[in-house]
Order: structure tokens, then C-alpha cells, then sequence
């Protein structure tokens, strides 16, 4: 078992993901695992794997960051145009009928807030929910505690 590893051996390795390790690479080119072991640091495999996960990392990363960039690019463009499209009904409709376009220019200007990072309504009011709730379990004093000064249940719902 003192054979040569042929050039693909680092291939192999690198193709074996989660179970990768030099005695999959001896089993598989029928060497010993010092034979692997004795290239690999001849040929730095870790080093290079190291160095193609970076650089995969890179290029997964300028790719997610492209694809964010157009995608907020279209709902800019499509947010725009339904608000101009809800001027535009509003300003050539009268009110009773122009209300579809007040309701429009309503949901632009929330996707606009929306893409821009800002809170919506909705996502606002859950915020204070969950804190609120939260603040009720680990602030209040719990029930039948000295602290509880013989108030009744459910005295801190006013919170």
C-alpha cells in the first residue's frame, strides 16, 4: 500500500464535504493514510480548502447582494408606479370614485415605508405586544408573593 496518490486525490477530498477526511481519501485510491497524509501537507490541502470556501463565500455573497440590490430595485419601480397611477385617480376621478385611488396612494406610501426600513402599523403594534407581555413575566411580581400587597388578579392588565 505505498503507491503514489494520483492528481485528483485533492479533488476527492475536497468533493467529500462533511465527511471529508484523509482516511476516506486512502480507502478510496487504496494507499495509506501516511501517503495521504504526507501530500496533503506536501501540497497544502487545507490551506487551499480554506482558501476556495472564501472564495466561494465571496462570490455566494456578491451574488445574494446583487440579487437584493434588483429585487429593491423592481418594488421601488413598481411602488412609484402605483403611486403615480393613485395621483393620477385621484386628481381625473371624483371623490366617491377616487377613493380606489386614495386607497392606492395608502398601500404605496406603506410599501414605500416598508422598503425603506421603516415600521409598518402592524409590525409596530406586535413590537409593543411582545414587550409589553414580556415585561408582565419577568417584572411582575408573581402571584401569592409578599410584593403582591393582596391586589387582585389581573391588576397589571392596564399596562
Amino acid at each position: 500500500m505505498t503507491q503514489k496518490l494520483p492528481s485528483d486525490a485533492f479533488s476527492f477530498y475536497a468533493a467529500l464535504g462533511p465527511e471529508r477526511s484523509y482516511e476516506a481519501v486512502a480507502q478510496q485510491y487504496q494507499v495509506s493514510k501516511r501517503t495521504v497524509v504526507r501530500t496533503a501537507g506536501k501540497e497544502q490541502w487545507i490551506e487551499r480548502l480554506t482558501d476556495i470556501d472564501k472564495r466561494a463565500r465571496e462570490i455566494t455573497d456578491a451574488k445574494l447582494a446583487t440579487d437584493t440590490a434588483e429585487r429593491n430595485a423592481r418594488q421601488r419601480k413598481l411602488v412609484q408606479a402605483m403611486a403615480a397611477r393613485a395621483a393620477k385617480a385621484i386628481a381625473e376621478f371624483p371623490l366617491t370614485s377616487g377613493m380606489e385611488g386614495v386607497r392606492a396612494a395608502e398601500v404605496a406610501v406603506k410599501l414605500e415605508r416598508l422598503l425603506a426600513g421603516e415600521p409598518s402599523e402592524r409590525t409596530q403594534v406586535a413590537i409593543e405586544k411582545v414587550t409589553r407581555e414580556e415585561l408582565l413575566r419577568f417584572v411582575a411580581p408573581a402571584k401569592g408573593s409578599q410584593e403582591d400587597d393582596g391586589e387582585a388578579d389581573g391588576a397589571d392588565d392596564d399596562w
